[in-house]
């Protein structure tokens, strides 16, 4: 290639993105606009999505290459995400991608946003996996939660051996973060605030809590290994907080709770050393506790089904992606288990973890070297799947 420059565009969900990468690893620029306005609503509107897309893509778009220095005729292609995500918001970006290949005549390269995200950890990790295949690639968001065994050939190729029966991880986080008053997007606030829980969550286990608000026994947090499949459940675990909650009479105190972060403006911020400490002001210690303990089930499931695949697959490597893999408490026990397994282990920066156009470039670099361009045809494909 001649420069081995790739353009990527990312607008799946609420996160309008650009970025110029180069060899599929060095990144050049990567410019995200988030939207805010979402925060009014607790999560994702789509028509909302759609129209902040299209006030953002040409802005974010000129600052991506503007901050690469590089202009149209030095790149070799333009790649976006063709789906998974919604609808509206995929067409902003599609439609603006098909237009600038056009318009500068390059090739035009269809991503799936869940191979993204597995390449925002391999365009970092790449050199220490470069001999090893199969991995296992644990996908893990607010709208994703997947199990892909990857194998490299000329390019990655992904079998998908387990899925959330039910909601995402990430998507569970931001329910039982807005049922229990927390700031959106509740997730990052929930791993902040865990740390000012029990000490130790087992201690608080989370099928007490289920046996408390249902006087039954809590049921397994996944199904167990059928054939070669390693699904997730995460509704029975959010279901169990909202009962605790209503057996509880914790209602009032979390009306209050939510109505005081509103009236101080800290609903609409993010976890920081401040933050978190105004944050804790309205927060009684049960809370704490509960969100610690259900935050402990989580990772607990995840980390349970993904290297039940590992061992059964025989991977040798393990990669974790996706927003929920900026969690510290996923981090640390993913990593002390593949260190007590010695199964090399790789996350993304924190910066990748999240929906960005770096990962898309990235992905889009062995299809250019395959010369797998998108037809003039390409729309978006709102419930697209890898393997």
């Amino acid at each position: 290639m001649a420069s081995g420059l790739i353009l990527g565009i990312e607008s799946s969900c609420d996160e309008t993105s650009a970025a110029v990468v180069r060899d599929g690893r060095q990144v050049l620029s990567n410019v995200v606009s988030s939207q805010l306005i979402h925060a009014d609503y607790g999560g994702v509107v789509p028509e909302l999505a759609s129209r902040e897309h299209l006030r953002a893509i040409v802005p974010v778009v000129r600052e991506a290459m503007q901050r690469a220095g590089v202009a149209y005729p030095d790149l070799d292609a333009i790649a976006v995400t063709e789906g998974p995500g919604l609808a509206g918001a995929l067409l902003v970006g599609i439609t603006f991608a098909k237009a600038l290949a056009f318009g500068a005549d390059k090739p035009l390269i269809a991503v799936n946003h869940l191979e993204g995200h597995i390449h925002a950890v391999l365009m970092q990790a790449e050199t220490n996996f470069s001999d090893a295949s199969p991995l296992l690639a644990l996908v893990v968001s607010g709208g994703h939660t997947h199990l892909y065994l990857a194998e490299k050939e000329a390019v990655w190729r992904y079998r998908n051996v387990g899925k959330t029966l039910d909601d995402a991880a990430g998507e569970a986080f931001d329910k039982v973060a807005k049922l229990l008053g927390l700031p959106y997007p509740g997730g990052p606030w929930m791993d902040a605030l865990t740390a000012h829980g029990i000490a130790d969550p087992e201690l608080f286990p989370f099928t007490q809590i289920k046996q408390k608000a249902t006087g039954r026994t809590a049921p397994k947090l996944a199904r167990e290994k059928d054939g070669e499949r390693f699904d997730f459940s995460f509704s029975g675990i959010k279901t169990a907080v909202r009962r605790y909650v209503e057996s509880h009479a914790m209602k009032e105190a979390i009306d209050a709770r939510v109505e005081a972060l509103r009236t101080s403006g800290l609903d609409k911020t993010k976890p920081g050393e401040a933050t978190v400490a105004k944050v804790l002001e309205h927060f009684d210690v049960e809370t704490l506790n509960l969100i610690a303990s259900f935050q402990s089930a989580v990772v607990k499931n995840l980390v349970r089904q993904t290297f039940a695949a590992a061992e059964e697959f025989g991977a040798l490597g393990v990669l974790v992606s996706g927003g929920v893999a900026a969690n510290r408490l996923l981090r640390e026990r993913m990593s002390a288990l593949a260190g007590a397994s010695n199964l090399p282990i790789a996350f993304p920066t924190v910066a990748l973890s999240t929906d960005n156009a770096a990962m898309i470039a990235a992905a889009a670099w062995p299809k250019l070297l395959a010369r797998d361009f998108a037809l003039d045809t390409l729309e978006a494909t709102p419930q697209l799947r890898l393997g």
